[in-house]
């Protein structure tokens, strides 16, 4: 195997390596093109010039918006939800971009249509799949070469050991931890003499002696001027150098990094529905509320005849909540009290609670009263799974007692939620039955997930007769 020679402190790269990592972004248009083919061979039996053309074009489409995306060395830690996500979107802009040039041409006709449709829905999935096994077989070789990319971590603390460790348990990133520098002995820091290289200022030369590739500097936020000084004297080394924020000082919901005009910026508290899991969120709301309303619509009938029929007064009762955001939302329910009330102050309803009907208990018990939250759900206003709504005069006893509180509304708000399975539903006659299920609800945002909504759901359903909390 050739080595590239390079003046001392450059990053160590062989020959092989350099060309597998070129392939990897090849791969893509090469599947792109022999599905294409494929498909057309398999549909209609064979390919002309056509077919020749429009995969030569989808190639490099292909490899163009692939390649922007996947570049650069930060690639190193991409997941493999990362890989899908970036080819998912890079394959959407190619589709747009052929089918504009289709219709442009007026050449849709020569094409079929089926192969097409396969072709389209196929190649996302096969790339993705590609591209992670290649990238997991690219490290394992890196790895087993001894190319595996040398760290050094500036700082010694909790956030920079659990970074090590990370790295340390995920051969899989080709990357190896050499030890950490840090102006503090090892025995005040609970190290290894081993572990510690030396103090902030000899790393600068370590690196350059030690042919580094990777910086990491974990000192606290705190420490602005060491770390600016520190990078000033990291100018004369060629090692990729990455800060390591102590962002988990604060209390995180969804945090991430985003950038506005090339400014970075750390999200600490954001909702979990952005971009693509926005899409998917709301899809999966509108699938699930409108199947539920389809079964219940029947049972939805009779009870509506039997609150009418038992009691005067209206069927649906509609009570303003705070939704999205913190803005107000009317949030429908069938009526199971004698009185309506929604003013500055609303009584919990307890247990054997003389406002609650007789038909009422029922519908309470079996949660059957919150089914025309179906409709809200279809408007928008909530989903299907996530923190339940309280009434407005709850929220503003509730908001300034409890930290986090109002951070719940960074989402829909849901028929069920995480607290709901867990035992927080119905009153909440103390402080602490309350904060449990803050808790719950935030746990939920920080954690959420298609498969999480599933689950609270199918939850729910086990519940469904047999919650002592539903009355």
């Amino acid at each position: 195997e050739q080595e590239i020679t390079m003046p001392v402190g450059y990053s160590r790269v062989s020959l092989s390596h350099t060309l597998l990592v070129a392939l990897q972004y090849l791969l893509a248009p090469l599947i792109c093109i022999a599905l294409l083919f494929g498909a057309h061979q398999l549909i209609s039996m064979g390919t002309g010039d056509e077919e020749v053309a429009l995969g030569i074009i989808s190639g490099l489409l292909f490899y163009m918006f692939l390649r922007g995306q996947m570049s650069g060395e930060s690639d190193v830690f991409a997941s493999g939800w990362m890989i899908v996500s970036r080819v998912i979107i890079a394959w959407v802009a190619v589709v747009g971009v052929l089918l504009l040039i289709l219709y442009a041409a007026k050449i849709s006709h020569e094409f079929s249509r089926r192969a097409l449709f396969i072709w389209f829905l196929t190649t996302p999935a096969l790339v993705s799949g590609v591209l992670i096994l290649f990238r997991q077989w690219l490290r394992s070789n890196m790895v087993k070469s001894g190319e595996a990319r040398r760290i050094v971590i500036a700082g010694a603390n909790d956030l920079s050991r659990k970074l090590a460790r990370s790295i340390m348990t995920r051969p899989e990133l080709g990357l190896t931890v050499v030890g950490f520098f840090d102006d503090r002995g090892a025995e005040r820091l609970g190290m290894e003499p081993t572990e510690l290289l030396g103090r902030l200022t000899d790393l600068p030369e370590y690196v350059n002696q030690h042919r580094i590739d990777m910086i990491f500097i974990a000192i606290p936020l705190s420490h602005v001027q060491r770390t600016t000084d520190l990078l000033d004297r990291l100018r004369d080394t060629t090692a990729s150098i990455y800060f390591v924020p102590d962002i988990f000082a604060f209390e995180l919901i969804q945090a991430h990094i985003d950038e506005l005009d090339g400014i970075p910026i750390v999200a600490l508290c954001e909702t979990p529905f952005h971009g693509w899991r926005a899409l998917i969120k709301r899809a999966s709301d509108v699938v699930m509320a409108s199947i539920m309303l389809l079964v219940a619509a029947p049972i939805m009938v009779f009870i509506a005849l039997g609150v009418k029929l038992t009691t005067p007064g209206t069927v649906i009762f509609k009570q303003r909540r705070y939704g999205l955001a913190g803005q107000e939302i009317i949030v429908y329910k069938f009526r199971t009290m004698t009185v309506s009330e929604d003013g500055d102050h609303v009584p919990q309803a307890t247990k054997d609670d003389a406002r609650i009907t007789p038909f009422g208990q029922f519908l309470r018990r079996y949660s059957l009263d919150e089914l025309p939250q179906l409709i809200n759900v279809l408007q928008g206003r909530m989903s299907v799974v996530g923190p339940r709504p309280h009434p407005v005069a709850l929220n503003e006893q509730y908001r300034s007692l409890i930290n986090g509180y109002m951070v719940r509304h960074k989402v829909a708000p849901g028929i069920t939620g995480l607290a709901q399975v867990n035992g927080c539903r119905g009153e909440t006659s103390k402080f602490e039955d309350m904060k449990r299920r803050i808790d719950y609800d935030l746990e939920y945002l920080r954690g959420w997930s298609l498969s999480l909504d599933l689950k609270i759901l199918v939850r729910t359903l086990t519940l469904w007769f047999r919650d002592e909390q539903a009355y």
